[in-house]
């Protein structure tokens, strides 16, 4: 069973297809607001792959769309905090406690998780309801982001080829290798 290869050969010709500029920029807007998965990395790679030169430039786009759709994350948290404060679904003294830790590491927390595997949803729609301050929101936003897509890009760029023969050589391994640990945690964490 090739399940994984043909998954990866499908991605890869998406990369390829004339649309992959606007799959990719509704991909990074909706994974930063709303989308569960896929984070937009799983495009951006194979994109790079195909077209070395352009990796920057897909870089680029991953960030834009990604920022935007991180306001957009971040106005739904705002919606979100006053329809729970109207219907007193929270207590307005459990928000405030939340915002005063907020206010002192929300910007880290906000970077690490625009960076970092941590879905960077959550950090949207949270510093929203808890009213960052929208400027250091957007700048953290834009460097944690952007390193993130433009280290994808570089690496991509550096070792791509090399990756791509190893992936097509083991993918399908390490995709049931992934689902048995997966499999493994789940069971374990219940």
């Amino acid at each position: 069973m090739n399940l994984f290869s043909q998954i990866y050969l499908r991605v890869l010709n998406w990369a390829e297809s004339r649309y992959a500029i606007y799959y990719l920029s509704v991909v990074s807007f909706l994974e930063s607001s709303i989308l569960p998965y896929p984070p937009p990395d799983v495009l951006l790679a194979p994109m790079a792959l195909k077209r070395p030169d352009k990796a920057y430039k897909f870089a680029f786009i991953c960030t834009v769309a990604s920022v935007l759709g991180g306001l957009a994350g971040y106005l739904l948290g705002e919606v979100l905090l006053q329809f729970l404060l109207g219907y007193d679904l929270i207590k307005p003294e459990a928000v405030e406690h939340i915002k005063q830790w907020f206010d002192e590491y929300g910007f880290w927390v906000v970077g690490v998780a625009a960076f970092s595997p941590i879905p960077y949803k959550l950090a949207t729609i949270t510093a929203g309801t808890m009213s960052m301050t929208i400027l250091p929101f957007i700048i953290i936003s834009l460097i944690a982001r952007g390193a993130r897509y433009y280290l994808v890009a570089a690496l991509v760029r550096a070792y791509g080829k090399q990756c791509d023969e190893w992936l097509q050589k083991y993918i399908d391994r390490l995709g049931y290798i992934l689902i048995v640990v997966i499999a493994f945690g789940a069971w374990y964490a219940s």
